[in-house]
């Protein structure tokens, strides 16, 4: 490493090149950055309905809904998400996929239809693979948010249950007009913790050829030899991306609580 001769003037191009029909376009980091957004985006969403359902289950009067949440979110926990990506995806995109007629509705799309994928999920050739990855995830991590709802839920104080009970509201009207407006404000900064972990965690969908930041970094290091260059900066992405959420949660956080 002492004898490592740097050379950041590459970089600029990997992240924005000119091209001589679009203009300036985004390159490989900036592409990988952008996937990377898409699937901490729709991943925060599945895991959020994830984690709704499993958690009111968890919170719920009945002995087999808490048992079925329970084991969910143990298994989930307790697994290396690892793991899960590599038996996900070959389970997901091998049996769930063709039900969903992927290949098939990529093969009859229009170009609108296609740009749209593309703006939405990245590349349509891709498509099974993010959205492989994306089940998985939003899998792993519905599991913490199923927890912190239970948590947010089970912090309000029984009498609070007891008075909206006295009014004749049934336990639906108590939960969605009583305890989930309290318990939101409780939830926000793990929730916000949550979000940040998924981003950090989504790097490990590189190893299933989904083209988010770090595999687009992994390529680059190991196709052109810059590997400090290119790791720093990816580093520097990450970084300056989960800060800025980091202090738009906080000022969320101090908005809700103010």
């Amino acid at each position: 490493m002492l004898n490592y001769r740097w050379n950041w003037a590459p970089i600029p191009n990997w992240i924005i090149r000119w091209d001589a029909e679009r203009g300036w376009v985004a390159n490989l980091l900036l592409q990988g950055l952008l996937n990377t957004l898409r699937l901490a985006l729709w991943g925060m969403l599945l895991a959020t309905l994830f984690g709704l359902v499993v958690g009111l289950a968890r919170t719920a009067r009945s002995l087999l809904p808490r048992l079925l949440a329970g084991s969910y979110v143990e298994l989930m926990r307790n697994t290396p998400p690892l793991v899960l990506i590599f038996v996900g995806y070959f389970f997901v995109s091998s049996q769930i996929m063709p039900l969903l007629g992927i290949d098939a509705f990529l093969a009859s799309a229009s170009p609108g239809t296609l740009a749209a994928v593309s703006f939405g999920f990245g590349d349509p050739r891709l498509l099974k693979n993010f959205l492989s990855a994306l089940i998985v995830l939003a899998l792993f991590e519905g599991a913490y948010i199923a927890e912190i709802l239970r948590a947010g839920i089970q912090s309000i104080p029984k009498g609070q249950w007891e008075a909206a009970a006295a009014l004749g509201l049934t336990r639906t009207q108590i939960m969605r007009t009583v305890i989930l407006p309290q318990a939101l404000s409780r939830m926000l900064p793990p929730f916000a913790g949550q979000f940040i972990s998924l981003i950090k965690d989504s790097s490990i969908v590189s190893l299933i050829s989904v083209q988010d930041l770090t595999f687009m970094a992994n390529d680059i290091a190991v196709s052109t030899g810059r590997v400090f260059e290119t790791w720093i900066t990816a580093s520097a992405f990450y970084l300056v991306l989960c800060l800025g959420l980091s202090l738009a949660f906080r000022r969320l956080e101090r908005r809700a609580t103010g």
